[in-house]
């Protein structure tokens, strides 16, 4: 299976211990997908139609360059340069490269809101776009490097479908996950200008007590990143779906929050950078984690 979707040893030797080869400010850290990307959930902001405002009926979302608003929106969002590439593979047909499937990806702002849903920027719809795979099942967006808000590490969303035509419906996603950012790329990103809550919010959570990666430590969805802050990042993972099981993710999460009432779900941290939900305190009771751990070993 890894040499199927193009993993080498190598690389999960990499992953396994958390390393990272470094010259002067280029970094780099490897991460991997094995087998059947993890169902997770699209968080209350998805921008799907599943919670509120629908971003994939509106004529531009199939758009590389994500960084800028669309339609009637012409606001930009800024912040360290990051393009993001998922090559995704077919695993109801031996792994080979899902070619015409459409991905959809979202995350947070340098400042850790979401367009379209948090004060200030909920006429917006920058940092949200729609790739179809190529012939090598690669889909690749053009964005900035995401910010750390409290209760959550580092991620961003993305959703597959079988095709363009499927976007107009969440409930056709074949697949539903997000990408996990390693922390040493974080902690370099977030000593610039605009993402100084990150530094405080990075501190407090950890890949082992996220409640989301905190399962495995994101062993399958911690991303492989080159680069560096002056040219930018360049962030990868391999995703394998797979169309012969039933998919679990996706749709609004649970929970009685909104992003309008200052009470998040519980499986999703707050996008405006403030004090974690109650749901969300370190499951041992203590005083916050460390954030230590990059990848599960």
């Amino acid at each position: 299976m890894l040499s199927i979707l193009g993993l080498g040893a190598a690389s999960v030797g990499i992953t396994a211990c958390g390393g990272s080869a470094s010259t002067s400010d280029s970094s780099r850290s490897s991460g991997t997908s094995a087998g059947e990307i993890p169902d997770e959930t699209a968080g209350p902001y998805p921008g799907d139609g599943s919670n509120g405002p629908d971003v994939l009926e509106e004529s531009g979302i199939v758009r590389s360059d994500i960084r800028s608003s669309f339609g009637s929106a012409n606001g930009t969002a800024k912040g360290v340069p990051m393009t993001l590439e998922l090559t995704i593979a077919d695993l109801a047909n031996d792994g080979v490269p899902f070619e015409g499937v459409a991905v959809y990806v979202w995350h947070c702002t340098r400042e850790g809101t979401y367009s379209m849903y948090s004060d200030g920027v909920e006429d917006e719809n920058f940092l949200r776009g729609v790739q179809i795979a190529d012939a090598s099942g690669k889909a690749k967006f053009t964005s900035i490097f995401p910010a750390c808000y409290a209760g959550r590490w580092p991620h961003i969303h993305f959703e597959v479908y079988r095709d363009k035509s499927e976007i107009d419906d969440a409930k056709n996603a074949i697949a539903t996950s997000q990408v996990a950012l390693p922390k040493h790329i974080c902690t370099k990103v977030y000593a610039e200008n605009g993402y100084e809550r990150s530094v405080t919010n990075l501190s407090q959570v950890s890949l082992g007590t996220d409640n989301v990666f905190g399962d495995d430590g994101a062993k399958s969805q911690l991303a492989t990143v080159s680069g560096n802050v002056r040219t930018g990042f360049q962030v990868a993972l391999s995703v394998g779906v797979d169309t012969t099981t039933e998919p679990s993710g996706g749709g609004a999460p649970g929970g009685s929050g909104s992003p309008d009432d200052g009470a998040p779900p519980d499986d999703e941290g707050p996008p405006d950078g403030g004090a974690p939900p109650d749901g969300e305190a370190p499951p041992d009771g203590g005083s916050p984690p460390t954030g230590d751990e990059e990848s599960a070993s």
